[in-house]
Parts: C-alpha cells; structure tokens; sequence
C-alpha cells in the first residue's frame, strides 16, 4: 500500500495539473504496476481544480480501465473535492 499525502506537495488548493502529473507518473503508476494499492490522502486541501483531479486519475481509467477505481482510495475529502472526483470518474466512465 502506498500513502500520498497531497498537501505536502501541493498546498490547500490543489491546482498544478503539472504537480498532478508528476505525482500520478511517478509515485501512482509505479505502485500500481507492483500491483499496491494506492491511497490518495486530502487532508488540509480545502479545494483543488477539476483539471488537477483530472490529470491525477483520468490517464489511468484510461490505462487500467474503471477496476483501477478499485485499487485506489481517496481519503479525508471534503465536499467539494469528492464532487470532483465524482464528475472525472463520471466523464471518464461516459468517454469509453
């Protein structure tokens, strides 16, 4: 299991699709490779940008297809953040 705790490497407003990429190329993607289970921790991000969740996990719906859902955990969302991710999943879903 791999922890990423996102507000150490973006702050309480999660906004860098280009941190967003980094974080999905070089820490999530290896750790689903090794077949881990990945834990995408908000704690103290108050909000982050529909294109930040989208560079995170949209390439791998792409890549796993929808089972990758299941190996990935988003913890201590609030509100908002989990709207968000709900519409990626969503249009990521509708797209295929």
């Amino acid at each position: 299991m791999i922890h990423v705790q996102l507000f150490k490497t973006v702050g309480s407003f999660a906004e860098n699709k280009d941190l967003a990429r980094k974080i999905r190329m070089e820490t999530i993607v290896p750790a689903l490779d090794k077949g881990k289970v990945v834990i995408l921790d908000f704690k103290k991000i108050e909000s982050a940008t529909q294109s930040f969740i989208h560079a995170l996990i949209s390439d791998l719906i792409r890549k796993y297809g929808n089972e990758v859902l299941e190996k990935i955990s988003f913890k201590n969302c609030n509100e908002t953040i989990k709207k968000i991710i709900t519409i990626v999943i969503d249009y990521m879903q509708e797209s295929e």
